[in-house]
């Protein structure tokens, strides 16, 4: 309201005070929006009336006609919203709405004072022509204020903070035009007066109007250039300044008597000042007529203000040699914007650390200055912390964050000067590590260190973190590289020291690249193989060791690639988990396995009570549908829930136990068995065992491999079988190669075993062969072997002696160590 812009040819004047007051309506509600209008209609009363009643006036006015608006808005707005309207289009409607409405009771209020002095009324029409510019006013100023609103509902108070100078910049503008407009009115008027009078006395007074031209041009240009928006100077061919206007007073923060009493290149920085000097040099030798350059400089009150300096020469009438003009933009606000831009394309946002551009960007210059002097050596280590997942999970995002920060805060602390720390995504950071010509030690302390650092716990927010980091190493001096590369292969010696156990660091190996190459290729086939349906099951049978008889199957994947051939399941199936084919790989197994079972127990009907075990991932616990797909192969193959049992890896089950607890549950409901495999080997609890729906344990073959002597070993099978029986699970041992590994097992009353002294993994067709005749044999043992306790005793026929004779084997198979 102090700043008003006068509209050329009227009286009336404008503000764009009005598109903030309807902001802050916006944002913040009718009582800050009130306390707005007060102010700025106080300032405008104070600055154009000195009567006490206008004063007053005014500003009660404003405040009612606010007050009595904005809670017509709120109402409105709320109720376009219970409509079903959208936010956006609510917002918007209701601001126009209020507009027009403040339109009216605004300058109403403000009217009816002067109108009771002269005792009428005003007609429509002149209210309409008095004050309808007030109304289109108010009516731009709101759907500015609306677009400003919902930019600071998306995007922040930046969004503000950018649009006030672009209106700023918008007024000085309208100033400017504002101002031309008058002065060329002034000139076209005066220009009239001299040729009226020149008609009249065109003889007389040539001479008179020349000079009248000259010093109508004087007042033309003495005017455009003290009421230029822009800062202006006049400047002598030895670099003083000769003349300054109101606009460069204001953006360096001094009077006109000091900028006067100075030369032109002591108003910018000093690092910058022989720039200007070879600017206004290259001027005054007339090698150009006009230079533009940035400059910076010093504002009285201290701070930075940036400047776009445009010279040119000036000859003024009458004038020995001539003068240089000077123009100068304000752009600090520009340039702050663009540093902004600048830190936020080359930094993290979360840590302030630079990113992987920065990195990068870094590397290339290590790089540049190694090939010009091999002396100058460097790495880069990648580092990533162990747990950081768990711990975002677990107590949420902000805390993760908060994590981070403080990680990158305790790793900088470690880095000598000329490091360069980055944070490249989540908890993975990079060091760039200059070392001169050291070689590699200088990195290899700098990972101990990192190591010996995380030893203490990293707290946040009360919280205890236990965290180590796994670190790749890669040395410039190994063999050439670009910035990518090395970025890739630390990646890879990360990866190497993740596999030889967490908390470590490895050196990059050339090999680490074909390795991750032949990874990759084998991934590739891999997916390949699924769509095509190369995998296939083999099927080993598990063992009833007391009496001894077929129980079921392990179904195992097997894959036979066309041009490699048969590919281990220890290559593919850890490819299969990094990649995320694991859940696939595990329903083509589930979907085979429980097709076959039901094959063989539609065809053999002994065969009703085998069971089939299919290894499943921690990963596949976590997929919400993963219940529902053992329910619908369950249902498709019509195959009871109790012949199909999952097997997991005790550290699997235990990684993923509070994820996958709802699968675990739903798996539960069905009847689906869970067994643990390789147990003794991870740190399930007993109170995990009891809960879980385990129904087998499987001991782990490392045990079984030493149980031939008195060992160690056989305590803890002894163990876990009694803990089995307690808990009324079934103990299967895998891995049984020896008939003393069997015996052991059988005096330690073992359930159940597998290995390939029992069978090996057959193939379908070979299961197909055997199974009748295992099965037919097992019957006719259980049904004759109550009476034939002494064969040699009995009168047989030759038939029943064959019978005798199993019945017999399968009695001595019952003693310690036997196997008939």
């Amino acid at each position: 309201g102090l700043f008003p812009l006068r509209v050329p040819k009227t009286k009336t004047s404008f503000a764009v005070g009005d598109i903030f007051i309807f902001l802050l309506l916006l944002l913040y509600g009718p009582f800050a929006a009130v306390v707005a209008a007060t102010a700025e209609a106080a300032a405008c009363a104070w600055r154009t009336s000195t009567r006490l009643t206008s004063r007053i006036a005014g500003p009660a006015a404003a405040a009612v006609a606010m007050l009595l608006c904005g809670q017509f808005f709120v109402v409105m707005q709320s109720t376009l919203v219970r409509w079903g309207l959208a936010y956006e289009s609510a917002i918007y409607a209701a601001t126009l709405v209020f507009a027009l409405a403040y339109f009216v009771v605004s300058p109403t209020l403000v009217t009816t004072v002067i109108y009771l002095k002269r005792w009428r009324a005003p007609s429509l029409r002149e209210w309409l022509t008095t004050f309808g510019w007030l109304g289109m006013g108010y009516l731009a100023s709101a759907s500015i204020a609306t677009i400003l609103h919902l930019a600071f509902r998306q995007f922040g108070p930046m969004s503000v903070v950018v649009a006030v100078p672009m209106i700023g910049m918008f007024v000085a503008s309208l100033r400017v035009y504002f101002s031309q407009q008058e002065a060329a009115e002034r000139e076209a008027a005066e220009r009239a007066s001299i040729e009226r009078a020149d008609n009249a006395e065109r003889e007389s007074r040539t001479a008179s109007a020349h000079l009248k031209d000259l010093e109508l041009s004087e007042r033309r240009f003495q005017s455009a250039f003290a009421h230029a928006a822009i800062g202006m100077a006049l400047v002598s061919p030895d670099g003083r300044l000769v003349q300054v206007n109101a606009a460069l007073c204001a953006m360096l923060g001094l009077a006109s008597a000091e900028l006067l009493a100075r030369p032109l290149v002591k108003i910018v920085d000093t690092e910058q000042a022989e720039e200007l000097a070879q600017m206004l040099s290259l001027l005054r030798s007339g090698a150009a007529d006009r230079a533009r350059r940035d400059m910076r400089c010093q504002h009285a009150f201290g701070h930075e203000v940036w400047a776009s300096m445009h010279c040119s020469t000036f000859a003024p009438d009458g004038a020995t040699e001539p003068l240089l003009i000077l123009q100068a933009f304000d752009i600090t606000a520009q340039r702050q914007a663009e540093g902004r831009l600048q830190h936020l394309a080359y930094h993290d946002v979360l840590t302030g650390l630079a990113n992987r551009s920065k990195l990068l960007e870094a590397l290339q210059r290590a790089l540049h200055a190694h090939q010009a002097d091999p002396a100058r050596l460097f790495s880069v280590l990648h580092l990533s912390f162990d747990r950081f997942k768990q711990l975002s999970d677990s107590f949420g995002r902000g805390v993760g964050d908060r994590f981070l920060v403080a990680v990158a805060l305790r790793i900088q602390s470690l880095m000598r000067p000329g490091d360069l720390l980055a944070r490249l995504e989540g908890d993975d950071f990079a060091i760039l590590a200059q070392h001169g010509s050291e070689g590699t030690q200088p990195s290899i302390a700098l990972a101990e260190r990192v190591h010996r650092a995380f030893a203490a716990p990293v707290l946040v927010d009360e919280i205890e973190s236990h965290t180590n980091a796994s670190i790749g190493i890669r040395c410039v001096e190994s063999e050439p590289a670009s910035a990518d590369s090395m970025l890739r292969d630390a990646d890879l010696a990360m990866s190497k020291a993740r596999a030889d156990g967490r908390g470590r660091h490895a050196l990059y190996d050339p090999k680490l690249h074909q390795r991750a190459s032949d990874q990759l290729m084998l991934e590739s086939d891999l997916r390949r193989a699924l769509a095509e349906q190369q995998i296939h099951m083999a099927f080993q049978p598990v063992f009833s060791i007391e009496p001894h008889r077929i129980a079921g199957f392990e179904a195992l994947a097997r894959w036979q690639h066309p041009v490699r051939g048969a590919v281990s399941p220890a290559d593919f199936i850890p490819v299969a988990e990094q990649s995320g084919l694991i859940t696939q790989l595990t329903y083509a197994a589930l979907t085979q396995a429980c097709a076959q079972l039901q094959a063989w127990r539609s065809r053999l009907p002994a065969a009703a009570e085998l069971f089939v075990n299919v290894n499943i991932a921690g990963q596949d616990l976590c997929e919400a549908g993963f219940a529902d797909f053992v329910r619908d192969i369950l249902a498709r193959h019509a195959l009871p829930a109790r012949c199909l049992t999952l097997e997991i890896t005790e550290t699997a089950l235990m990684q993923q136990l509070e994820l996958g607890s709802r699968t675990l549950a739903r798996l539960r409901d069905l009847g689906v068995g869970l067994s643990v495999d390789d147990f003794g080997t991870g740190y399930s609890s007993l109170s995990h065992l009891s809960k879980l729906p385990i129904n087998s344990l499987k001991i782990d073959r490392s045990f079984i491999d030493k149980l031939d002597g008195v060992s160690m070993e056989s305590e803890i099978v002894r163990a876990v079988i009694q803990l089995g029986q307690a808990l009324g699970k079934r103990v299967v041992a895998e891995g049984i190669e020896t008939p003393g590994q069997l015996a052991q097992l059988r005096k330690l009353d073992c359930g159940y075993a597998q290995g390939f002294l029992l069978a090996r993994p057959l193939s379908v067709a070979q299961v197909d062969a055997m199974l009748p005749e295992a099965l037919a044999v097992q019957t006719l043992v259980e049904q004759h072997a109550s009476w034939c306790d002494d064969p040699s005793t009995a009168e047989q026929t030759a038939d029943d002696s064959a019978l005798c004779r199993i019945g017999h084997a399968a009695q001595l198979a019952k003693r310690p160590g036997g196997l008939a």
